[in-house]
């Protein structure tokens, strides 16, 4: 199929014919200078402060246009701590012998979160993969459970990593076509919840509180239409989290704190989303 023929006939040249053309043009000082470059391959043009409005854009659209061609309709989202090890493996994030103790406790959460994916990857099948995809950070911990689970069962999951000071890279578990690298937390953000029908939140720290207030915000304040909250670990949330004293003090309506479901395993939160949305 010839350029530009993909989504529809153009008389036109297509872009990629151009970025390879600029190649055989005679080498001279006015082919060489930066101004002669095309403005969509010239990095350094794009990366002009003045330009952040496009580059939020573009990561807007990418993973966008990858969703669609996947024909994904609706997401799971697993949020919660990258710290969070796998059962038998050394918690290598922790500082005391207190966090160790406390993070190797908390890695049946890991187990919990792998068996939640396999549970709702395999409804999924049933719907072609189009339905309750898993979507992650795409880094360790909980977030490797839960691309570790839908690969378990031959499902393709997501994974939305964010560059940060320190060295990192995907869980080897996401699907590598639905793998995403961000600049923006906000473009991150909003890939999360935009085919969002579940959002689940295991222990974590300021991450997974941050993704955790905005998705029950936008809720609350009816931006977002409402969707099983799942908090798995009850004692972990109310001491980290107590909503009944804010209702309490008038700074959330009574309702409000309905909102989230507390669980303890994978099979009492898919047994709430199986209620919610009436799954067979």
């Amino acid at each position: 199929m010839a350029n530009g023929e993909k989504n529809g006939w153009t008389p036109f040249r297509h872009s990629k014919e151009d970025a390879r053309k600029v190649h055989e043009v005679p080498d001279t000082a006015q082919t060489r200078s930066p101004a002669y470059r095309l403005a969509y391959v010239d990095e350094d043009f794009m990366m002009r402060r003045e330009l952040r409005a496009v580059r939020i854009g573009l990561e807007l659209m990418k993973p966008e246009f990858s969703f669609v061609e996947h024909g994904i309709k609706s997401t799971v989202v697993l949020f919660g701590g990258a710290r969070i090890p796998e059962p038998g493996k050394e918690p290598r994030a922790a500082k005391t012998p207190e966090q160790k103790k406390n993070l190797e406790n908390a890695s049946r959460y890991y187990d919990e979160a792998r068996k939640f994916s396999r549970l709702c990857s395999q409804y999924s099948a049933s719907t072609g993969h189009h339905e309750f995809v898993i979507i992650t950070g795409g880094g360790p911990g909980v977030m490797e459970a839960g691309n570790r689970g839908a690969a378990d069962v031959g499902a393709p999951s997501i994974g939305l990593n964010i560059v940060l000071p320190h060295e990192q890279a995907p869980n080897p578990y996401v699907t590598p076509d639905l793998c995403f690298d961000f600049h923006y937390f906000a473009m991150r953000k909003m890939h999360f919840l935009m085919r969002a029908k579940v959002i689940a939140i295991f222990p974590g720290g300021f991450g997974t509180l941050d993704e955790f207030f905005e998705s029950l915000t936008l809720i609350q304040t009816g931006r977002m239409k409402r969707v099983p909250i799942l908090m798995f670990g009850r004692e972990f949330w109310q001491n980290v989290i107590n909503l009944d004293y804010l209702a309490e003090q008038g700074t959330i309506s009574p309702d409000d704190a309905k909102l989230v479901n507390y669980v303890e395993s994978a099979d009492e939160g898919w047994s709430i989303i199986r209620q919610f949305y009436q799954l067979v």
